[in-house]
């Protein structure tokens, strides 16, 4: 097989792109043909390109390629919830999810492929992490997620969730990157405000987010704050205790002003007890917040089991008397498995 030197057009930023087409005698102009085509358009490639010449778009595909994604699988739920296996240009895998509700359709995206965190509730913690994904690879996520809005719920995409495979703050600078394209009026020209980047509590990264002065809405999944329970379940813990994560938090809303929402699961057992829910109280005062009580997704590990329904409305009763804004989030998709904590390719 001969070996390609042909880059992707993706990487380019749009001077790159203008420096191209000057150094092939074009005029710079085609440059800004070409970023709207990508980003503004969503090109899968060089042939939909219409108003470029035969000869300019020959060109691109010498010098070029797109490594576009490709849906390989989707799977339909009862619910309406669509779950896709992704296919990225290396022929890895990821999945993202489309979530319609009645009043908004979310698209939860993964960041990397794979994940190292060890989160033993998770199944895409049982893979390991291969790689991060490229913003163009999550780009392309919103992409597809939005089409199918439009094609099957004839509604717009409203909210974006990073809330797939991988932790999105380990992948920070490309994440962000994506953000900034899904945001861009050339780009997909969504609102930040309707962004969501979900954390395990990358507490070092929390401070960075919150020094760029990111506009895009943060969530944490906490599920105890409780050291010795939460370690027991999130191995980050250990290197990232709870004061350390509360430090962080005190230092993002302090320079975004900006509420945090923390998700939380609760389970039979492990945390369901009303010392766990007086515990959860105390951080949500940290700093100014809201709960997800998230409900319990199995992936056929016994350790793990849905709490009852009483313990929930415990949880719930016991924040909200305090003033704390909280919800009982029941999870769509699970009969296909995309449900919160359920992706891994299957």
């Amino acid at each position: 097989m001969v070996e390609t030197t042909k880059r992707d057009i993706r990487k380019l930023k749009l001077d790159e792109l203008k420096q191209f087409f000057v150094e092939q005698g074009e005029k710079p102009f085609r440059a800004q043909q070409v970023h709207e085509w990508l980003w503004h358009k969503s090109a899968k490639d060089f042939d939909q390109m219409s108003n470029l010449s035969l000869p300019v778009r020959d060109m691109l595909k010498t010098h070029f390629t797109i490594n576009h994604i490709k849906v390989d699988k989707m799977q339909r739920s009862a619910d309406g919830t669509i779950k896709n296996a992704v296919m990225l240009h290396d022929g890895l895998i990821v999945e993202s999810v489309l979530i319609p509700t009645e009043k908004r359709i979310t698209a939860c995206v993964s960041s990397q492929v794979g994940c190292s965190l060890a989160c033993k509730f998770c199944a895409t913690a049982r893979l390991k992490r291969m790689r991060n994904l490229n913003p163009d690879e999550i780009y392309d996520q919103v992409v597809a997620i939005k089409e199918q809005a439009e094609l099957y719920f004839n509604r717009p995409l409203t909210n974006i969730v990073f809330m797939g495979m991988g932790e999105p703050l380990l992948n920070y600078n490309n994440v962000l990157e994506a953000i900034h394209k899904i945001t861009d009026q050339k780009g997909l020209g969504m609102a930040w405000k309707r962004i969501t980047v979900s954390t395990v509590g990358v507490a070092k990264m929390i401070r960075k987010i919150a020094d760029d002065q990111v506009k895009f809405n943060l969530a944490v999944s906490l599920h105890s704050a409780i050291d010795s329970t939460r370690s027991s379940i999130m191995p980050i813990n250990d290197s990232t205790p709870l004061e350390e994560l509360a430090d962080a938090l005190r230092h993002w809303y302090q320079k975004t002003k900006r509420k945090v929402t923390y998700e939380y699961v609760v389970w039979k057992g492990i945390n369901d007890t009303k010392a766990d829910a007086m515990a959860l109280l105390k951080f949500a005062k940290i700093i100014p917040s809201k709960v997800n009580l998230i409900e319990y997704n199995n992936i056929d590990d016994p350790a793990f089991q849905q709490a009852a329904p009483e313990v929930l409305r415990m949880y719930q009763e016991t924040l909200e008397a305090e003033g704390i804004t909280t919800r009982i989030r029941i999870s769509r998709g699970k009969d296909i498995d995309a449900a919160c904590g359920q992706l891994a390719n299957k």
